[in-house]
């Protein structure tokens, strides 16, 4: 429910670009980023809850469906430059925010 009112939020600007999916998808990832810290670096969740909000919350918070339709949509109407620049910036938005989760936690606990 909240990616679809951060789509609609989006949709009131004038660009052609799915930023609303754009930032779900790295919004989620820096989100799952903080699980995985959490869970794997500095062990404070169970396996259970980082299945819970890794792939239960967060996996209904992304998606990889929207992104490939309106990827395709934007290389069907003609927008290359657009499509990659859509494409680029997810990839590695995502990463990025993944890393960026990972890294705050191993900072914050670090002391």
């Amino acid at each position: 429910m909240l990616r679809y009112l951060m789509t609609l939020f989006f949709q009131t600007f004038e660009l052609r670009f799915p930023f609303g999916t754009l930032t779900s998808n790295c919004a989620g990832c820096f989100i799952i980023g903080i699980v995985a810290g959490l869970t794997i670096d500095v062990p404070v969740l169970s396996g259970e809850a980082r299945l819970f909000l890794a792939t239960g919350i967060c996996g209904g918070f992304t998606t990889l469906s929207s992104f490939i339709y309106e990827l395709a949509q934007l290389f069907r109407d003609g927008q290359y430059s657009l499509g990659s620049l859509y494409f680029v910036a997810t990839f590695f938005g995502a990463f990025g925010a993944f890393f960026f989760g990972t890294t705050l936690i191993k900072l914050l606990y670090r002391g």
